[in-house]
């Protein structure tokens, strides 16, 4: 499959040929039907800036704010390009579910998924990064494989065999050279409203010899999908983020965009920077996200408050705010 064919599928593996300076992760939300089980689960691949590198499967459990890093050889990962299929060691990933034996990690088993609800991909904006998917020098580029889908299965945590029927995923990835120097990330898909979901971020994106602030939200609600994002035309209006609360505001010519959440204390994942993949990352499972979508020229189309969301807040935040205030 070509470079183009590969850009029309982000659910797919875009290292093959690649043996230096590169990362890429699936970001696999698992919450069950009493939300009282809730993990996210990271598949990936690490190559370094000198050759080499790892395969790992990390592991998070919301509950507890415990992570894992199963480290893996290089050899031991197989990814499919033009398919969401990924192996790393004995665990294996694709649109129909996953198998987990961890070594040295507390899941094990298999959960099978339903239909996956991507975030769509036309020819001339494919997926969530837009026409920036086409731009070869990107840093980090981004993919919405499934904004939810239904669970069924079981798995062995720690000795305890639980029950996911009917608990609700998510599946995004991310690959490229490395994070972000600075940005922030919510996704919630537990509202009130059934088949509702969201995702939102603002990052620091290095551009030629500059930088500027990009931001990325799409509210999914039963069957409708509202972007905003950097390429559409959107523009950013609110970015604050404190001590103890994050707010952002997107709006286009239609529609504006409110969400707010408290900031928690969460478990620390392992992410990528040029020279390493261990550079920790606080991650919350935790999340209440407020959300408030309303038509510019007046009344609320939605609001309802998003629970188990997850929440990541990290780098260089004050240069962040800082640009998207001046644009």
């Amino acid at each position: 499959m070509g470079l183009f064919s590969s850009i029309l599928h982000p659910e797919g593996f875009h290292g093959h040929g690649k043996t230096r300076r590169f990362f890429e992760g699936w970001y696999l939300k698992l919450v069950s039907a009493d939300r009282s089980q809730r993990w996210a689960v990271i598949p990936g691949l690490f190559l370094g800036p000198n050759g080499g590198g790892e395969s790992f499967v990390q592991v998070l459990d919301g509950a507890t704010k415990r992570s894992w890093f199963c480290r893996y050889e290089v050899n031991e990962f197989e990814a499919k390009t033009g398919e969401f299929d990924v192996r790393v060691g004995p665990n294996t990933f694709s649109a129909k579910g996953l198998t987990l034996s961890l070594k040295d990690g507390p899941l094990r088993g298999t959960l099978q998924f339903s239909a996956f609800n991507p975030w769509p991909v036309t020819l001339t904006s494919p997926g969530i990064m837009g026409w920036y998917a086409y731009v070869p020098f990107m840093e980090c580029y981004h993919g919405v494989v499934s904004f939810f889908h239904t669970l069924t299965g079981a798995l062995t945590v720690e000795g305890r065999e639980v029950s996911f029927d009917g608990g609700v995923g998510y599946l995004e990835k991310d690959w490229g050279q490395s994070f972000p120097a600075g940005y922030v990330w919510m996704q919630t898909n537990h509202f009130t409203t059934p088949q509702t979901s969201l995702v939102a971020s603002a990052a620091i994106i290095p551009w030629l010899t500059t930088s500027f602030p990009g931001f990325i939200a799409g509210f999914w609600q039963q069957g409708r999908l509202y972007r905003f994002a950097t390429y559409s035309g959107a523009r950013i209006e609110r970015l604050d983020i404190d001590d103890t609360t994050v707010r952002m505001a997107f709006a286009d010519e239609e529609h504006r965009l409110e969400v707010e959440t408290a900031r928690t204390g969460g478990g620390l994942l392992l992410a990528p920077v040029r020279t390493e993949m261990h550079k920790r990352v606080e991650e919350s499972l935790d999340a209440n996200v407020h959300v408030r979508l309303s038509k510019v020229k007046g009344g609320t189309v939605f609001e309802e408050t998003g629970t188990v969301g997850g929440l990541e807040v990290h780098g260089e935040l004050e240069r962040l705010t800082t640009m998207a205030k001046r644009r």
